[in-house]
């Protein structure tokens, strides 16, 4: 097409598209002149081509379009350009109101179907968060009144030297030293309750081996044959089928016959080793109390102050004994046994039903089960029993059915871990700021009083109890659903350390009898020995291996996230919070604190 005729065609689509504009609903007539007839605006040289036509009837198309759909059809004709056919992209208002139409949309869903049950879960969480608050200062006004007034159970009698008192004045007692595979301990705890204080015709000991090792079974035993020759009464026992764990293993050795010529019963884990004047200093709260069933001791532990992780476990364990388990004693006359360290009545255990295999924490349901029956309980927090190490048996049940027991791992963990980050992608719902940070930390200084040297851990601690919230809130879920975990028993491995003291003032008791064993005993002890060098040689030659927590992890992921968040919007509180959180949980993801025992 020359231009000519080209400027000629464009004047003509002009005319059409401004008669289209005046009359949208009516049709539009073209006439189609022969090359023949006479035409006032074209030259006769100059003919329509078969790209006018096309387009001539791509008009007539739309004009049929408008006349049969309605003005508010769009003119897509509009969009045919000379080179080619194509959709017009969207403008840059179109996309910004799509946006905004997404977000308000998602400001709704927000704010009317999310924020709601998320804001009474979280009432419901501070609720119980202020029962927990509330009994807890009442614990420690109760320690308070306790140190104030000086009250603590007085015995009825005394024990004075075993040489000069009549043998009969002093009852019989079994002592239960339950184990499995315990090889770094054994000699420790078998000798410190060999050694105690009390006339060697009444007392027997009770070696509970549930050992599936047997190289330490046959240390064990030696070890007993040793003592055995020394004088001392007692005995090995090892079960072939290690069935109900520990209160298995207890309950089969309350069924021997024997057992019912003895009145009360001391147990003590492998890992404990109590002084010579235990059985002294428990034993005569018994007289004049006969519905005392329970005499529970204080622990004490050596490496309390070896790392971080102790420090803060020794924290949350002084608070229980100091405070707990001393003011439900005095004021209640009920607590938890805590499986070790404690003298038990014979009746009161038979009265009870004795020990049960339903259950993990056989300690706490003895215990219950006794209390139910009238008998009362005793807590010496003066008389303590020391323990090699900080570190207790993982037990996956519920661990008290109590209030405290319960609603500590709930609210610890859906407050702090789930509802605190939820809340920066959801403002409508709200945390005050004092739920964040003052009350719980007024609770961490109250948990700090009984160990004030700990004091200087006072954060770690806070953000050490947040995140073994998710360790306690699995193990109430395992419980109370009764998962396949929640029987799952996990001995924790044992350094067998004790202080440098303790050591010295045993081998200075012991070194004339040591001198006079026999040639059994020296290979049994070299034995043991040699054993204990190759652990120690193979520790070393071992490289440290972390393991990943994937749910610490995921919860590391999501309160960083939560943290930059709250820091976008200004929340600072919040902000130093959720991110020193976050920290912590990714520093136990990636077990970077304690030490690992293999």
């Amino acid at each position: 097409m020359n231009p000519a005729q080209h400027r000629e065609f464009q004047e003509w689509w002009n005319k059409q598209r401004q008669f289209l504009d005046q009359s949208d609903d009516a049709l539009l007539t073209v006439e189609i002149r022969s090359p023949t007839t006479p035409d006032n605006t074209v030259d006769k040289g100059h003919t329509r081509s078969a790209r006018q036509l096309s387009w001539l009837w791509l008009l007539k198309f739309q004009q049929l379009a408008s006349s049969s759909l309605g003005s508010q059809t769009p003119c897509f004709i509009s969009s045919v350009l000379p080179t080619g056919w194509h959709f017009s992209p969207p403008s840059v208002e179109s996309a910004e109101a799509l946006v905004e139409r997404v977000y308000a949309t998602w400001l709704e869903i927000r704010a009317n179907y999310l924020a709601p049950p998320l804001q009474s879960l979280t009432n419901v969480c501070i609720v119980l968060f202020l029962i927990q608050s509330v009994d807890r200062a009442l614990l420690v006004l109760g320690c308070f009144w306790i140190k104030v007034r000086k009250l603590k159970p007085v015995a009825a009698v005394e024990y004075g030297n075993v040489d000069g008192e009549s043998v009969e004045a002093y009852p019989m007692v079994l002592v239960q030293i339950p184990m499995c595979n315990e090889r770094e301990v054994y000699q420790q705890s078998i000798a410190a309750v060999c050694i105690q204080d009390w006339p060697k015709e009444r007392m027997l000991i009770q070696v509970l081996d549930d050992s599936d090792e047997l190289d330490v079974q046959l240390l064990i035993k030696a070890e007993v044959q040793k003592w055995q020759q020394r004088g001392v009464h007692i005995l090995y026992r090892h079960r072939l089928i290690r069935t109900g764990y520990k209160a298995g293993n207890l309950k089969s050795a309350m069924s021997c016959d024997y057992v019912k010529d003895y009145e009360f019963v001391a147990i003590f884990d492998a890992d404990f080793q109590p002084g010579p004047d235990f059985l002294k200093k428990t034993i005569p709260y018994f007289k004049g109390n006969d519905d005392l069933a329970l005499v529970q001791t204080r622990w004490a532990f050596v490496n309390k102050d070896e790392n971080l992780l102790t420090r803060l476990q020794n924290i949350n364990l002084s608070f229980h004994f100091e405070v707990e388990q001393q003011v439900n004693g005095v004021f209640l006359n009920f607590f938890g046994f805590n499986g070790t360290a404690g003298v038990w009545r014979t009746k009161a255990l038979e009265d009870c039903g004795g020990w049960m295999e339903r259950t993990t924490v056989e300690d706490m349901d003895i215990a219950v089960r006794a209390h139910l029956c009238g008998w009362k309980f005793i807590y010496l927090n003066d008389v303590k029993v020391r323990s090699g190490e900080l570190g207790q048996e993982s037990k996956f049940d519920i661990s008290f059915f109590l209030l405290r027991k319960l609603i500590l791992p709930f609210y610890s963990f859906t407050l702090f871990c789930i509802i605190l980050p939820l809340t920066m992608f959801l403002p409508e719902a709200q945390l005050p700021a004092w739920v964040v940070c003052y009350v719980p930390g007024i609770m961490s200084i109250l948990n700090i009083l009984p160990s004030p040297r700990s004091f200087p851990f006072i954060v770690p601690y806070l953000l050490f109890e947040n995140t073994m919230s998710v360790t306690k809130f699995n193990a109430m879920i395992s419980g109370l659903f009764r998962f396949g975990s929640s029987y799952e028993w996990i001995v924790t491995k044992k350094l067998g350390r004790s202080s440098e003291a303790d050591l010295i003032a045993f081998a200075e008791k012991e070194s004339d009898s040591i001198i006079k064993t026999s040639s059994l005993d020296r290979s049994s002890s070299d034995s043991g020995l040699n054993e204990l060098s190759k652990l120690e040689n193979k520790k070393a030659a071992n490289k440290r291996k972390n393991r990943l927590y994937r749910k610490e992890l995921a919860l590391a992921l999501i309160l960083l996230t939560a943290s930059v968040r709250s820091l976008l919007s200004a929340q600072g509180i919040h902000f130093y919070f959720l991110l020193f959180q976050g920290i912590s949980f990714l520093v136990v993801g990636l077990d970077l604190i304690g030490e690992q025992v293999s």
